[in-house]
């Protein structure tokens, strides 16, 4: 592959991961595609970065376990789901003054709490939301 497509792929990659981490903390940009995506680019530009961003101790693990189809901790679809709700309550509460902003918000809570709730949910051992005793 040549070096054009590789920086290409790189920069891609890099705006999709940082998009990702954005939308960790902004409900309505997904978070998961764009890590997905930006691991994508990085695999075939550079593997380098690939076998860095795996590595990352916030987003390696993460990514490791959706792609591997392990899922998503508890933790993460609780504040997930909560950080979702409180943005879009006070966007409709206070910030959007439209019926049919705040009905295409509510909407889209919707589908995303939905789309988190039958994502399989990953045990991690030694986790407070963990039911099993550790021994």
């Amino acid at each position: 592959m040549n070096k054009f497509i590789k920086t290409i792929l790189i920069l891609i990659g890099s705006v999709s991961i940082l998009l990702g981490i954005i939308g960790i903390f902004l409900p309505l940009l997904p978070t998961t595609p764009f890590l997905l995506l930006g691991a994508a680019c990085y695999f075939r530009g550079s593997r380098k970065l690939y076998h860095r961003l795996l590595a990352s101790k916030w987003l390696g693990r993460y990514i490791a376990d959706y792609r591997s189809g392990k899922g998503i901790p508890l933790p993460v679809k609780l504040t997930s789901i909560a950080l979702l709700w409180l943005t879009i309550g006070w966007s409709v509460a206070f910030a959007v003054h439209n019926i049919y902003l705040d009905m295409l918000l509510l909407v889209i809570a919707v589908c995303v709490t939905w789309h988190l709730s039958v994502m399989k949910t990953l045990i991690v051992k030694g986790s407070a939301f963990n039911s099993e005793q550790d021994s």
